[in-house]
């Protein structure tokens, strides 16, 4: 099960109400994208990953990525409630400039999911990343301790697919420890957020 559905699981009730509403959202969805991504976007200038070029231990994702990944992560709605937890093991190798990463999940909730990442180092030093359930492809750079993810996720809400996008970065604490932040949007909206922390084995 994905995290997004911790946010969407209404009532059948709940679900007759709301009808009119989401006919209408959907009407105007194409207008409100037109008119307030532009802002939200304008207003959010973000951190370059290259601010981190100084810090140390460098990352070298084919280096950490490398073998068993043990992570230990939650879910947290916009408003900070916590309503997933979760644990994953990550079977990690490469060849070469390429990286196969097979994400098995276990949920709070006794679900369980799996993903895998096929990640390619570019001739510059940045990375792209395919999955199943990812829309185009994800684009990461790193920089010193850094990295700085982006991609969309097609989930599966209430019988529909969303695309949402995640602001991912990930820091290098030592040898063995990485710390993940994710930010979920959607529309420019923040839907919430991932927490995680990777500990090799």
């Amino acid at each position: 099960m994905n995290v997004i559905t911790a946010i969407a699981d209404p009532t059948p009730t709940l679900a007759r109400r709301c009808r009119p509403i989401r006919r209408l959202r959907a009407a105007l969805a194409p207008v409100l994208a037109a008119v307030l991504v532009p802002l939200a976007l304008a207003g959010c200038t973000g951190v370059a990953v290259e601010q981190y070029r100084a810090e140390a231990p460098a990352l070298d994702l084919r280096t950490y990525f490398n073998g068993t990944i043990d992570g230990w992560g939650m879910f947290q709605k916009r408003s900070g409630e916590v309503v997933k937890r979760f644990h994953v093991v990550i079977d990690a190798k490469w060849q070469g400039d390429t990286g196969v990463l097979d994400e098995h999940f276990s949920w709070s909730d006794g679900s369980k999911s799996q993903r895998v990442w096929t990640l390619t180092r570019q001739a510059n030093g940045s990375y792209l990343g395919h999955a199943d359930d990812v829309v185009g492809q994800a684009t990461g750079e790193v920089a010193g301790n850094a990295l700085h993810w982006k991609y969309v996720l097609a989930l599966p809400v209430d019988g529909r697919t969303w695309h949402v996008h995640f602001d991912d970065w990930m820091f290098l604490i030592d040898e063995q420890t990485m710390i993940n932040r994710a930010t979920m949007s959607k529309w420019g909206f923040e839907l919430g957020e991932v927490s995680l922390s990777f500990r090799r084995r």
